[in-house]
């Protein structure tokens, strides 16, 4: 039976409930299914550093960041948007995947033309997941993507299952408002203990807690304290940062308190060969 609060005025289930009923539901299928288990246990903690789609300033300014400290950090590329204008600023040059992968960066894949990951047909997102090798292929002929970051959202499972097929793992990308205040949300705002799922890891959004650096802080001494594998990710970092990006001073004290943890500071890809190894596992 249909709670009265669920009703709209004419008696009928509310549409807009439904829908977000389902999507729950759907990420929450995600999460639990299609998984492929990987044990993450070390001697010391792991912090990875990612940045999505990537505009510019998270090479320019991040890197450089991470540079001072002597780390490197992921860049999830969606080839479609190379050169243009967003709203998290100036996307990536072709010149700058080179000097990134130069530098010591990991490159991972973001689909060609970032794909909606809930609302994109997980056929039609295929073809984007190749058609961005392709593209990276011309680009540097000896390189490709070994990780690959959900673009816009949360996976449906069909999309989960597409994406596993091609990657060593699959990051989680970013949630709708709301979201992320749940700690074992899918994907989202907490770092990689235990069995986690190398199709799904879950990652910490910066920009929403960029007001807020203490909870930063406490999840780094957290992730340090449980040896985990904390995942930060992010877009642009820049002085006048958009919704989605960070400050550079923001930033840079996010990796001092990573650094102070005793946490090696790693790709994604890097990491990931490190976990396979431990012994402690």
């Amino acid at each position: 039976m249909i709670s009265p609060r669920l009703k709209s005025s004419s008696g009928m289930a509310a549409p807009g409930l439904w829908t977000r009923v389902r999507e729950r539901l759907g990420r929450e299928g995600a999460r639990l299914f299609l998984g492929r288990p990987l044990a993450v246990g070390t001697d010391a903690p792991i912090v990875s550093f990612t940045f999505d789609d990537f505009p510019r300033s998270a090479f320019l300014e991040g890197g450089s960041i991470l540079r001072r400290y002597g780390a490197q950090g992921t860049y999830y590329v969606s080839l479609g948007l190379m050169g243009k204008q967003s709203p998290v600023g100036p996307m990536f040059q072709a010149r700058d995947l080179n000097e990134l992968v130069h530098l010591g960066h990991e490159l991972g894949c973001h689909t060609f033309g970032h794909c909606h990951s809930w609302n994109t047909p997980p056929d039609v997102y295929e073809r984007a997941i190749l058609e961005n090798q392709e593209a990276f292929s011309e680009l540097l002929p000896e390189a490709s993507f070994q990780t690959f970051a959900y673009p816009h959202s949360a996976p449906r499972l069909a999309v989960k299952k597409v994406a596993g097929r091609h990657f060593l793992c699959c990051r989680g990308g970013g949630l709708k408002p709301g979201h992320y205040l749940f700690r074992h949300s899918a994907g989202g705002q907490t770092f990689n203990l235990g069995i986690t799922d190398l199709n799904y890891l879950c990652a910490f959004f910066l920009e929403k807690s960029r007001g807020n650096p203490e909870a930063v802080k406490s999840l780094i001494a957290q992730n340090a304290r449980a040896r985990g594998w904390l995942i930060f990710a992010t877009h642009d970092v820049c002085a006048d940062p958009s919704p989605f990006g960070c400050t550079p001073g923001f930033f840079e004290q996010v990796v001092q308190w990573a650094l102070e943890s005793g946490a090696r500071i790693l790709p994604v890809v890097e990491a990931l060969e490190v976990l396979r190894a431990s012994p402690s596992k």
